[in-house]
């Protein structure tokens, strides 16, 4: 197989920078709902963040160091282990009359958009792989503004959510229903 010429190695950049802000995005929209619409994460939820966590680090390990079938396949897995959390929560509240866990958004609670987006997810990994020509040019190190504000977005949003869980549940398990802040007094 040949490399990629240059400017398609710009391509894949940019794909991946648009693929940590997509992840990113996801973050702070869940981010957004624990405080401005006061809705805790549960423990599920949680799990939900730390695979888009793992997501977006796979797609910013490609932005690093260049795309690698090893990074795709991170992201497999990282989205194939999302997508059993968030099913399990679709499970969960599918039943008749059940209201289902925190706010929805067009219709559809955050854990169904979560298990969309993980599928979106194992789609796109396994488009890349079976697409691309495993010698790109581009090996990373050399990013654009773009890129690195990625990268700095999804480190920042990883940070709040590690904090945030930390406050939510202290070192121990987080409650199943949560209703306030372990370490926070309001």
């Amino acid at each position: 197989m040949t490399a990629l010429p240059r400017r398609d190695g710009a391509v894949l950049g940019a794909v991946d920078a648009l693929s940590v802000w997509g992840v990113t995005g996801a973050l702070v929209a869940a981010f957004a709902d624990q405080f401005v619409m006061g809705v805790l994460p549960c423990p599920l939820c949680i799990l939900q963040r730390v695979a888009f966590v793992l997501v977006g680090f796979a797609f910013a390990l490609n932005l690093r160091f260049g795309p690698s079938p090893a990074h795709y396949g991170l992201a497999i897995v990282a989205a194939v282990a999302g997508a059993a959390a968030s099913a399990r929560q679709v499970l969960l509240h599918i039943a008749p009359g059940d209201p289902g866990y925190g706010s929805a958004l067009f219709g559809l609670h955050f854990y169904t958009w979560a298990l969309i987006a993980f599928v979106a997810a194992i789609l796109f990994c396994a488009a890349m792989l079976m697409a691309l020509p495993w010698r790109p040019e581009r090996a990373g190190g050399n990013m654009s503004g773009f890129e690195q504000g990625a990268l700095w977005s999804l480190l920042l949003v990883t940070v709040a959510n590690a904090v945030s869980t930390l406050v939510e549940c202290g070192p121990g398990t987080c409650p199943d229903n949560p209703v306030s802040y372990l370490w926070w007094p309001f």
